[in-house]
């Protein structure tokens, strides 16, 4: 069940294929400065990885309609991405390894990501995105830049917010 949805291909919003550059998500969050990240992962492995919480800092509502990680490096790869509430999961998962005690069952979750999720003027979304990704070779970079694309007023936009997340393949691990 893939989750990232497709934007519209016609909308008179995009400019010569494309979405304008939006500023309707705040981008200083908790999570807008530093890195998270795990320096005992192994390859096999996979991690979930919540994208910032969208926090709608304009006038007027937007409705979400795609996510995603820009930079993936080599040695990781997106599984797909999901789109859960935030009382589901009793707090924002920011990093979690799949199958340890504290992770969510996110396949026994409702996933909102089939849908436009909806984002109220000047209020943080209940619901919060994630990357589930999986470790194939020891990453030789860092995951980063989370971008979102959305709806508002008709019009499309894509805005990037700063993210960064790091798995390191340690030589334990490896072995």
């Amino acid at each position: 069940m893939l989750a990232a949805l497709a934007l519209a291909g016609c909308s008179p919003a995009h400019e010569g294929g494309r979405a304008a550059t939006g500023t309707a998500l705040a981008t200083d969050g908790i999570q807008s400065s530093g890195t998270v990240g795990n320096a005992h992962a192994r390859v096999g492995e996979i991690w979930y990885f919540a994208l910032p919480v969208p926090y709608n800092s304009s006038s007027k509502p937007i409705e979400i309609k795609e996510v995603a990680v820009e930079h993936i490096p080599s040695g990781i790869r997106v599984l797909e991405y999901g789109a859960y509430d935030l009382n589901d999961t009793e707090g924002l998962p920011i990093l979690a390894r799949e199958g340890d005690s504290y992770t969510p069952e996110f396949a026994k979750l409702k996933n909102y990501a089939t849908h436009p999720v909806k984002v109220a003027a000047g209020k943080e979304s209940g619901v919060f995105y994630l990357a589930k990704m999986k470790i194939t070779a020891p990453p030789e970079d860092t995951a980063r830049d989370c971008r979102f694309a959305y709806e508002q007023g008709g019009r499309a936009y894509a805005q990037t917010l700063d993210c960064e997340l790091e798995l390191k393949v340690s030589e334990v691990a490896e072995q």
